[in-house]
């Protein structure tokens, strides 16, 4: 495990001493009474204690693939976005502060995709258990404000109705996606456009291949918002922002985002 922590972009054979050495590891891989998240575990504590240390940390949740297609040897894939191509999915928490400075991940939620039409496990669940194990942490460390934060295909109101039922043990900050119809019948992005604005943010919109770096200026409103009850649950309370753009350059869409 010294060797490996010393190499981690290393393969397991070139990180260890020796062929036993290296067939220890993959025993210690195989071995059924071990769970990866037991592996991680110890990592995972330390991360939180790191986390004691700071007023605030972000807690960033995203799937990623590990894509084994030119592998095919490899026992126990399934399918990535088609079944030519063949691996597994990751999907980790990473714990930051806000000034991005990274403290360790707490948790890693991994799956296989079975063949088309196979019944298969409800691959959203990753989004909802994984505040769970951010407001399990928070609790202990009350003096810091842990804040879930997920991309757009986390908006799902499981998620806010499983932070409601744990009291708020951490906040979340999650990427709108759908633009829900709010108790009174309007719709969510028209009903928080429509509010005075609290201010404006400016950044660096980073260089990528499809866009040259560029300085952006927000315009930022919010609302406090009553989402209809669903499933004989009651009526639930969020508070939505807006991060829009005003004047972008010509012929260049604007940075914006709902929350």
């Amino acid at each position: 495990m010294e060797n490996l922590a010393a190499q981690p972009t290393a393969s397991i054979p070139l990180a260890s001493k020796g062929w036993a050495e290296t067939k220890a590891c993959y025993r210690l891989l195989a071995n059924e009474h071990v769970e990866p998240l037991k592996i991680l575990e110890c990592h995972a504590d330390k991360s939180v204690a790191r986390a004691g240390a700071y007023p605030v940390v972000l807690c960033l949740q995203d799937t990623t693939e590990l894509d084994f297609s030119s592998q095919p040897g490899i026992a126990g894939l399934g399918r990535l976005n088609y079944e030519a191509r063949q691996g597994m999915y990751v999907h980790p928490t990473l714990m930051v502060t806000p000034e991005g400075q990274a403290l360790g991940v707490i948790d890693a939620w991994m799956w296989t995709r079975k063949a088309k039409g196979e019944e298969d496990i409800k691959e959203s669940q990753r989004w909802i258990e994984g505040y769970g194990i951010v407001a399990d942490r928070a609790q202990s460390q009350p003096n810091t404000r842990f804040v879930y934060v997920a991309d757009r295909e986390s908006d799902i109101q499981g998620l806010m109705e499983e932070a409601r039922r744990r009291d708020y043990a951490a906040d979340y900050l999650i990427r709108a996606k759908h633009n829900r119809k709010l108790v009174g019948g309007e719709k969510l992005w028209d009903s928080v456009a429509s509010q005075e604005p609290l201010g404006h943010i400016e950044f660096l919109l980073e260089a990528t291949a499809q866009r040259k770096a560029r300085k952006v200026r927000q315009t930022l409103t919010a609302q406090r918002v009553t989402l209809p009850k669903k499933k004989g649950k009651p009526a639930l309370e969020v508070t939505i922002i807006l991060a829009q753009e005003e004047n972008p350059p010509a012929g260049v869409e604007p940075s914006s985002g709902d929350y």
